[in-house]
C-alpha cells in the first residue's frame, strides 16, 4: 500500500492530471484488492488488520471531507444569497433544484418498478443466514424510529430548532437544516442591506474572508482524492465475499441495470437542455468515482461543488444549493430506486399485486415524499426503505436480508445520487441563464486540486 501511495505521489509531483491519477488509483485498488483476497481470503485476520491500517488513508480522507462539509455549506450559501440581486432569484433557484430532484426521483422509482418486474424479483427467493437474521433484528429496532412519525412530523424535523446541534450532524436531517439556517442568514443580510448598509457591508466582508479560507481548505483536502480512492476501493474489493454476492446476483444485476438506465436518463435530460453529454461525462467521472468508492453523498459535496463551478460553469450559488439539497432530498439511488425495488419484491408476500396501477402510483408518490431528508451517508438507503415500506404497510425484514450485497449496490446508488445533484445544478443554471458555456466546453479545465499539485 505504501508503494502504491508513493507512485501516486510521484505522479502528482510530475503534474499528471487529476483525472488520470484518480483512474490510476482506482485501477491499483481493484488489482491490489483482488490479489489480497486471493492470497488471504475475505475473512482472514491478516486482511482485517491490514484494512485497519488502510483506513488511516481511506476513512481519514472521508473524515477530512466531512470536516469541511458544514463550513463549506454555510459560508457558500450565505455568500451566494447575500450577493444575489433581489430575493426572487433565491426562491426560483431553490424551487427549480428541488423540482428537478423530485421529478427525477419519481422517474427513478418508475424505472426501478419496471426493472424489478422485468427481472421477476421476489423476496421469498432470498435465504437468511445468521448474519442476515441479526441484521433483520437491527432493522426492526430502527423501524420504531420511523413508523411512529407521520409525514408532516418528519417534515418538521427539517426545521433547525438548534442549528449548532445540526452543525455536529446529530440528526439525519442535519445537513438540510444547516442549509435552511444558512439561507435565513443570507436573506437577513439582504434585509439589513436596505436599512443598515454599513453593518451589512461589515458582515459581508467577514463572510467573504471566511469563504476564501474555507475554499483554500477544500483545495488542500481535494488534493488527497486519489490516495483516498486507492485505500477505499482496496478495502471494498479485498473484503467482499464473492460467494455471498453470487447468492444474490439476480438482485445485484437488476439494481445496476436500473442505476445505469437512470444515469442514461440524466444524460438525456442534459441533452434536452442543450448540454453535450459526452463532455459532461468526461468532466464528472473523477467525482463519480469518489462517490462510488466513498458511499457518501455528503462527503462528496466539496468535490461536487468544485466540479460544478470549475468544470461545468455553474455559478457558486446554484452549485452549493444543488450539491447540498442533492445530499438530503430526492436521492435517485438511495431514496428512489432501492426502496421501490424492495417494495415490488415484498408486495406479493402481503397479498398485493405489484403490477396494479393503484400500488404503482401510490408507491411512486410515497417514494417522492419520503425522499426528503434522507441522510447522504452509508445507511441512508436503509432508512429510506424503512420509511417507504412502513408507509405502504409492507414487512421490512427484506432490508436486513440484503446486508451481504448492500455495500456493493450502495456504491452505485451513491454515484447516481451525486450525478443527479449535478444534473439539477446544470438544468437550473440553464433555466436561470447563469451558466458559463466557455467553462463547460473547455476540455482543459481542471480542478484546483490538480492545478496546484
Amino acid at each position: 500500500m505504501l508503494v502504491l501511495l508513493g507512485v501516486l505521489f510521484w505522479m502528482q509531483k510530475k503534474h499528471i492530471s487529476f483525472t488520470k491519477r484518480v483512474f490510476t488509483a482506482l485501477g491499483f485498488g481493484i488489482v491490489y484488492g483482488v490479489i489480497l483476497q486471493l492470497i488471504y481470503g475475505a475473512g482472514s485476520d491478516v486482511l482485517a488488520k491490514s484494512v485497519d491500517w488502510f483506513n488511516l488513508v481511506g476513512n481519514g480522507y472521508v473524515g477530512l471531507l466531512q470536516m469541511i462539509v458544514i463550513p463549506l455549506i454555510m459560508v457558500s450559501i450565505i455568500s451566494a444569497i447575500m450577493n444575489l440581486k433581489g430575493g426572487k432569484n433565491l426562491g426560483k433557484m431553490a424551487g427549480l433544484i428541488i423540482a428537478v430532484l423530485l421529478i427525477t426521483t419519481a422517474i427513478a422509482a418508475t424505472v426501478s418498478i419496471v426493472t424489478s418486474l422485468s427481472f421477476d424479483l421476489k423476496s421469498i427467493e432470498i435465504q437468511a443466514g445468521d448474519r442476515e437474521q441479526a441484521q433483520v433484528t437491527k432493522v426492526q429496532e430502527r423501524l420504531a424510529d420511523v413508523e411512529d412519525k407521520t409525514i408532516p412530523q418528519q417534515i418538521l424535523e427539517f426545521i433547525p430548532t438548534n442549528p449548532f446541534e445540526d452543525m455536529t450532524g446529530a440528526r439525519r436531517s442535519s445537513t438540510l437544516a444547516v442549509v435552511i439556517f444558512s439561507a435565513f442568514i443570507g436573506v437577513a443580510v439582504l434585509g439589513v442591506d436596505r436599512k443598515k448598509p454599513e453593518q451589512a457591508a461589515t458582515f459581508r466582508n467577514m463572510i467573504n474572508a471566511v469563504y476564501a479560507v474555507v475554499m483554500r481548505i477544500v483545495t488542500m483536502v481535494l488534493r488527497l482524492t486519489p490516495y483516498g480512492i486507492l485505500a477505499l476501493i482496496t478495502k471494498v474489493v479485498s473484503t467482499t465475499n464473492p460467494d455471498e454476492i453470487l447468492k444474490l446476483i439476480k438482485f445485484v444485476l437488476a439494481s445496476y441495470v436500473a442505476l445505469i438506465v437512470m444515469f442514461i436518463i440524466h444524460l438525456i435530460l442534459l441533452s434536452i437542455f442543450r448540454y453535450n453529454p459526452v463532455t459532461y461525462v468526461k468532466k464528472v467521472i473523477p467525482t463519480l468515482v469518489f462517490a462510488f468508492t466513498s458511499r457518501s453523498s455528503a462527503a462528496t459535496i466539496p468535490l461536487n461543488v468544485e466540479t460544478q463551478t470549475k468544470k461545468l460553469g455553474v455559478s457558486e450559488g446554484i452549485a452549493n444549493l444543488s450539491a447540498s439539497f442533492g445530499a438530503t432530498i430526492g436521492q435517485n439511488g438511495c431514496a428512489g430506486i432501492y426502496p421501490a425495488m424492495l417494495a415490488v419484491m415484498i408486495a406479493p408476500t402481503a397479498g398485493i399485486d405489484p403490477t396494479s396501477w393503484d400500488f404503482i402510483l401510490t408507491l411512486i408518490l410515497v417514494v417522492v415524499i419520503s425522499s426528503f431528508g434522507v441522510a447522504g451517508v452509508g445507511g441512508g438507503a436503509t432508512f429510506a426503505s424503512l420509511i417507504v415500506l412502513s408507509t405502504m404497510n409492507l414487512p421490512v425484514a427484506l432490508v436486513g436480508l440484503l446486508i451481504s450485497v448492500e455495500p456493493l449496490i450502495d456504491m452505485g446508488r451513491t454515484a447516481l445520487n451525486v450525478n443527479d445533484s449535478m444534473t439539477a445544478g446544470l438544468i437550473t443554471s440553464r433555466v436561470m441563464k447563469d451558466n458559463d458555456p466557455k467553462v463547460y466546453n473547455d476540455m482543459n479545465t481542471e480542478l484546483d486540486s490538480a492545478a496546484h499539485a
